[in-house]
């Protein structure tokens, strides 16, 4: 593994994750951000990292994967670097002085400076390289593609009932052909629908 210049302490919780990058040749604190634990916070992360410098990252995740489980894939998937820190490394990290509601960046910062007295070389990184990174990109790529086209179908449905279209279009049928060939032809035929071009659209693309 070639040297790692910035390490990530990470102290994740229920709704939101704290994160300290720090040098790993000195520990000296670099950044520190604090994101959402929803995905949108998983991107922000990834954002500020990509900021930081153009050298190789190393996250450090507080080993909690009930609350660090979404966070860790979201990495892994980006190809980024990942280790789990054990709780029992975390014994003599953490500064003596506390601020009240303010532990979260000392948390975090103490996550990255045991990963980096562990020595990172030492520690096992899960991370996606190669073919296997190509395939769980396009992977998300399919999922959010469904997504979309199943949001597409709710509105196609909905514009259909408010028109009060009488073709009951069965569950998963949308994008069958022959339902989307009679649903062209009563929009064809109803005045009510020349106008509603979106719909027209979406039983055109097969939506």
């Amino acid at each position: 593994m070639t040297r790692v210049v910035i390490v990530i302490g990470v102290d994740p919780h229920k709704h939101t994750h704290t994160l300290v990058a720090l040098d790993a040749q000195t520990g000296r604190r670099l950044s520190q951000l604090t994101v959402s634990s929803d995905p949108d916070g998983a991107l922000d992360a990834l954002m500020w990292a990509s900021g930081l410098d153009d050298a190789e990252r190393v996250w450090a995740l507080e080993d909690v994967r009930h609350v660090s489980g979404r966070l860790e894939r979201a990495l892994i998937a980006q190809g980024q670097a990942v280790i789990r820190v054990p709780p029992r490394l975390m014994a003599g990290a953490r500064p003596a002085g506390r601020l009240r509601g303010k532990s979260d960046p000392i948390d975090a910062e103490a996550v990255g400076l045991a990963a980096i007295r562990a020595g990172i070389e030492t520690l096992p990184v899960a991370r996606l390289e190669g073919i296997e990174l190509d395939l769980r990109r396009l992977l998300d790529r399919r999922e959010d593609l469904v997504a979309e086209r199943t949001r597409e179908i709710n509105r196609l449905r909905w514009a259909l009932h408010d028109m009060h279209c009488p073709i009951e279009v069965p569950a998963r049928a949308m994008g069958r052909i022959a339902w989307t060939n009679k649903l062209m032809a009563w929009t064809a035929a109803s005045p009510r629908c020349r106008a509603a071009s979106p719909t027209r659209r979406c039983c055109a693309s097969g939506r």
